[in-house]
């Protein structure tokens, strides 16, 4: 079973994708912030990160840089309403993908499925 961890600091996106996953089969585990996302990595050591662009301690691309270089190549979904140049340039230079927030969670899960069968887990 694929861990994936969620780093979401609204409470009702975050229950939204936690539960959505769960059915899908994945192990979940979350974080509010970047910080706290930095903890779970080093504990649970997840399969794929899905995280939003502005968390209250840091942005996606520091949270980005620490998870990738700090610990292991982890493929990131960078799940935002906001489209800006950082994440497109940092998604260019790793192993991440940028997926527009939505309560649809239809292009969300397309994208991990790429992913997961990408490392040939599940």
């Amino acid at each position: 079973m694929s861990t994936i961890l969620v780093v979401e600091n609204d409470k009702n996106h975050l229950l939204l994708l936690k539960q959505e996953l769960l059915l899908e089969g994945y192990n979940i585990v979350t974080a509010h912030d970047g910080c706290e996302a930095l903890k779970k990595t080093n504990e649970h050591l997840p399969d794929l990160v899905i995280m939003d662009t502005y968390l209250p301690d840091m942005d996606c691309v520091e949270l980005v840089e620490k998870i990738i270089y700090g610990h292991r190549k982890i493929p990131v979904i960078i799940n935002t309403s906001f489209s800006g140049n950082k994440c497109r340039l940092i998604a260019l230079l790793t192993d991440v993908d940028i997926v527009k927030k939505s309560s649809d969670l239809a292009e969300l899960k397309c994208c991990i499925n790429k992913f997961i069968d990408k490392k040939g887990f599940k």
